[in-house]
């Protein structure tokens, strides 16, 4: 088991962003058929989600909830000491994306900075190296940045997947401090299930794979390029080895699920959720949820959620958070950490697009 704890270490703000742009249900009316598309409904919970424009990226809506952060809680951006930025949804092959933010946001020369390639376990996973980050170095703020342009990858003839999975991004500022804080988590993964969610090209695998459409085993359509997911496995694996695992935490924790105030969880579906919450003994109402205006945004799912429920509450209280993020890799893991209502800001819509990071042609080079 891979345990971890950080003691005076909290997260001082919370903040997520989705694109402008409204996918509804009824837009796929004339694609799948009325019917089909209410039972898709019914099943998932997912009457809608965000999409991103053109050239619009994760990590424009990560920057966005970052400077709401930095110009809300009047943050000194000499003070950041690291920045993480975790998505598969990259805005280049190289180089990292945490670098062109690290310039966005006006961050000093001697910030850390680096991406990691995780998908729906990216929160989870993101707190726990950012602690371990700052637990063994002289870094005293953080910001984790947490996105995905998952509309991007896939196709809109996948009955499966096209209206299932939504864009947006998530902030989170961690700081030292000398209060009684502490953040809890264990990580697993399970490499056998790589081809559970997957698009197989457009790394350095299959780098020149075609662009050819096909139809796949289970009836839809889709490029090599687009996100394919099996879905009965993936089903199988989350409502097995997910609480498997947090009744794991708990029993390292000495806690159970009294203990939390709330349980905020990877928003993969409505279905799943319910079977989470039966497995767990727990009452829906502790397991919030905004995938029906949201989709499954994949990474930033988490603080999502976490703003979506508490964003627009400004009591000065503090609540016991239980956080799961659990899919693509196949990847996951639970942590807890203790958040003040008053530092999680609500969701935010932006168009934001980085202009200068627009590069089709040389002389786009001279952009600045």
């Amino acid at each position: 088991m891979a345990f971890f704890q950080f003691k005076n270490i909290k997260i001082s703000g919370v903040a997520s962003t989705v694109p402008t742009k409204v996918v509804r249900g009824e837009d796929f009316y004339d694609q799948f058929g009325e019917e089909a598309v209410k039972k898709f409904q019914d099943s998932t919970g997912v009457k809608e989600f965000r999409k991103t424009s053109e050239h619009q990226t994760a990590s424009d809506l990560c920057y966005v909830a970052a400077e709401n952060i930095i110009k809300t809680k009047n943050v000194n951006r000499k003070e950041i000491g690291a920045l993480v930025f975790i998505a598969h949804s990259t805005d280049y092959r190289r180089p990292a994306t945490a670098c062109v933010l690290h310039k966005r946001l006006g961050l000093d020369k001697d910030c850390v900075s680096f991406d990691i390639s995780l998908g729906c376990s990216a929160f989870v996973y993101g707190l726990n190296v950012v602690c371990s980050l700052m637990a063994n170095s002289d870094v005293n703020k953080t910001l984790l940045l947490v996105g995905e342009s998952l509309t991007k990858m896939t196709n809109p003839k996948d009955k499966s997947v096209a209206m299932l999975f939504g864009d947006g991004g998530g902030a989170i500022l961690l700081e030292k401090t000398e209060e009684n804080s502490s953040i809890k988590g264990i990580l697993k993964t399970d490499g056998s299930g790589y081809k559970s969610i997957i698009a197989p090209a457009g790394g350095f695998r299959n780098l020149n794979a075609t662009t050819e459409s096909f139809t796949w085993p289970d009836g839809n359509v889709r490029t090599l390029y687009n996100t394919i997911m099996q879905g009965e496995d993936v089903f199988a694996f989350t409502i097995s080895a997910v609480p498997r695992t947090i009744k794991e935490f708990w029993a390292k924790t000495g806690t159970t699920v009294e203990d939390y105030d709330c349980l905020a969880f990877h928003q993969a579906n409505q279905f799943i959720s319910k079977m989470l919450c039966k497995k767990l003994k727990v009452e829906p109402t502790k397991m919030p949820l905004c995938l029906d205006r949201f989709g499954n945004p994949s990474a930033p799912a988490i603080p999502m959620v976490i703003c979506d429920a508490y964003g627009k509450d400004e009591e000065d209280k503090e609540l016991n958070f239980l956080m799961c993020g659990f899919g693509v890799g196949l990847s996951w893991g639970v942590c807890s950490a203790k958040v003040n209502v008053k530092d999680i800001l609500p969701i935010i819509e932006t168009d934001e697009v980085f202009e200068e990071g627009i590069i089709n042609c040389p002389k786009d080079f001279l952009k600045e």
